[in-house]
């Protein structure tokens, strides 16, 4: 399935109007199956689908390691991905029981956002990166961003390692972004705790909550962050930057690990 297809709009420019051959993004429900059993639905962009699969099971605690899946496959619809592996069942019945509907674009639950009750230990790494690579980085951010050069209309997430190598990932749901970035790291076997990771969107609860749950020390934005999503990076130990654009930033927790 194309994530992208063609549309005719009827364009206004210059006082005139014609028709015109637009390019949109295509938007689906995505099921999760997990040993036979469907415990989730997120509408999403049918791309990187196992990946952003995993990345979610992961960021859930229902999947603890990579090692621990057996079998991750796609069906043939391109709308329903398939996981055979150990999972946590405590998680999945948390997820069914205390799961909220979250606030990014999309709709998803995750069980993961009380601040009280999140099970993550407090980064204490000692990671760091320059103000002057976080600018290089995010002003060119979306140079390899195909989707969004061609609608305009997707999240990206941009998982910046140690060295200089890097993981892109693009979706309609930015929360899903960061699922699909972590999901191809892991799958990849790469250790996210020395890494930055860079999204488009707001710092909203859920998206530091991802983070915090996958140790990942740094997280960029070019836009603001939510309150609670301060606090959640304030309590264990995130790095968190808002407003990240051309040379200037805000910083609201753990300023230690940008070096100016």
């Amino acid at each position: 399935m194309e994530a992208i297809y063609n549309y005719t709009v009827t364009k206004v420019k210059g006082g005139k109007k014609f028709s015109f051959e637009d390019t949109i993004i295509r938007e689906i429900k995505l099921d999760i199956v997990v040993n036979d059993e469907k415990i989730a639905s997120l509408m999403a962009t049918p791309v990187d689908q196992e990946a952003l699969v995993v990345g979610y099971l992961m960021s859930e605690n229902i999947i603890a390691s990579v090692t621990d899946i057996k079998e991750v496959f796609l069906k043939d619809d391109g709308m329903t991905v398939e996981i055979i592996a150990k999972v946590n069942d405590e998680a999945v019945q948390k997820l069914n029981t205390e799961g909220v509907v979250i606030s990014g674009c999309g709709r998803s639950k995750t069980a993961n956002i009380d601040i009280e009750k999140m099970d993550a230990l407090v980064n204490s790494c000692g990671y760091h990166i320059s103000a002057d690579l976080i600018s290089e980085e995010m002003n060119g951010f979306f140079q390899y961003c195909k989707l969004y050069e061609q609608t305009g209309s997707v999240h990206t997430a941009k998982l910046y390692l140690d060295g200089g190598e890097f993981f892109i990932a693009e979706d309609i749901a930015q929360h899903s972004t960061v699922d699909k970035v972590i999901g191809k790291a892991k799958l990849a076997g790469i250790d996210t705790k020395n890494s930055a990771l860079m999204v488009s969107g707001r710092l909203s609860s859920e998206m530091v909550a991802k983070a915090v749950m996958h140790q990942i020390p740094i997280l960029i934005s070019r836009t603001a962050s939510t309150c609670l999503g301060v606090q959640i990076a304030e309590k264990f130990g995130l790095t968190l930057v808002g407003f990240a654009r051309e040379n200037r930033m805000n910083i609201y927790t753990h300023d230690r690990r940008i070096d100016v």
